[in-house]
Formats: structure tokens, C-alpha cells, sequence
């Protein structure tokens, strides 16, 4: 049974830092890429951040590059997401999700439906 669990969400004020852990347990997860995406009240799933099997294979929002990384540990079955410079519109629940990586490419890293499994979210909250 594959979990993937989030954590590392909070309150924090404008331009403050959060990171934000993702550990998956019940797949071999050197072979998925990890993703991340956000869903703020009101508004669409949208794609935040996805991670190939290596560092060298990361992916950014328009809206996050520069402010957020996203990183994995394969050893601890975890992906994270370091987010600096939070903003008011950054306010929104934080997903992980997982894709095997024989369909990771250009065209479905960034869609929400393409994407195997997901956690329950965490709670980001962004005050100005």
C-alpha cells in the first residue's frame, strides 16, 4: 500500500522560509519522480515543482523559480520542497505526488492527472 505522507506546513509571515517534507513508504522509490503541487481555496490544482530520479532533473512554476527548491533523499524515501521568500499568494495546500518514471516527460511532469499517487496535503499559510 503506497503512502505518502506531507509535513513541515505552517503559518508564516511574508518572505519567511518553510520546508516542506514528503516521505513515501510502499514503492521502490528510486524509480518514481516526485512532484509537487498546491491548491489554494477557490482555484485549480496547480503544478508547483517535480523532481527527476536525480538532482540534475528539477522543474519550477514560473511563479516559484528562484524562491522554492525541491530536493530528494533516496536513501530516506523523501522528497522535500525549501520555499524562501513566501508570499500572500503562496497561501495554499501543498500536495506531493508520484510518477513512475517511464511516463515522466516534458509533456506530463506538470499535469496533476498524470501523476500515480498522492498524499492528503499540508496546510501553507503565507500572512502579510
Amino acid at each position: 500500500q503506497v503512502q505518502l505522507v506531507e509535513s513541515g506546513g505552517g503559518l508564516v509571515q511574508a518572505g519567511g522560509s518553510l520546508r516542506l517534507s514528503c516521505a513515501a513508504s510502499g514503492l521502490t522509490f528510486s524509480v518514481y519522480a516526485m512532484g509537487w503541487f498546491r491548491q489554494a481555496p477557490g482555484k485549480k490544482r496547480e503544478f508547483v515543482a517535480t523532481i527527476s530520479l536525480s538532482a540534475t532533473g528539477t522543474y519550477y512554476a514560473d511563479s516559484v523559480k528562484g524562491r522554492f527548491t525541491i530536493s530528494r533523499d533516496n536513501a530516506k524515501n523523501t522528497v522535500y520542497l525549501q520555499m524562501s521568500s513566501l508570499k500572500p499568494e503562496d497561501t495554499a495546500v501543498y500536495y506531493c505526488a508520484v510518477m513512475h518514471i517511464l511516463r515522466f516527460t516534458p509533456a506530463t511532469m506538470w499535469q496533476a492527472p498524470t501523476y500515480d499517487y498522492w498524499g492528503q496535503g499540508t496546510q501553507v499559510t503565507v500572512s502579510s
